[in-house]
């Protein structure tokens, strides 16, 4: 079982599904809607979605949707009504988002430059925002 859900806790969702699709996607769509430089996506039927709460949605173009709590604004699901009933869920919104990770990364034609350098970046673990 997979379970997940947005940062206040208004929107749930889970699903004993496995996910037949599990990427990393860099589409200027995605890096638009979520203000993040790529997104983990995985995929299962959208049959098998139980989704509680009361999700906004947003009409990303003339074929998808996209799902967010409304409250705090944490985007949950993408769904292209070209592709039946399969749906996206974003992998950070998991419970244990180590249960899908992404073994693909797609849309990489689109990616940013600096994304393909950013393993070099050094770590700062413990780094906290300063204050003013």
């Amino acid at each position: 079982m997979l379970t997940g859900g947005c940062h206040c806790g208004s929107v749930r969702y889970e699903t004993a599904d496995a996910p037949f699709e599990r990427a990393l996607c860099h589409c200027e769509l995605c890096r638009r809607t979520t203000g993040a430089p790529a997104v983990a996506w995985f995929t299962v039927r959208e049959s098998a979605l139980r989704l509680t709460g009361e999700p906004a949605t947003y009409a990303s173009s003339d074929h998808a949707v996209r799902t967010f709590c409304g409250r705090c604004g944490t985007q949950i699901t993408f769904k292209d009504a070209a592709y039946g009933d399969r749906i996206d869920l974003t992998t950070a919104s998991l419970d244990d988002p180590e249960a899908a990770p992404p073994v693909e990364q797609i849309w990489v034609r689109s990616r940013l430059p600096w994304m393909a350098a950013a393993h070099a970046l050094p770590d700062d673990l413990d780094r906290r925002p300063t204050e003013a």
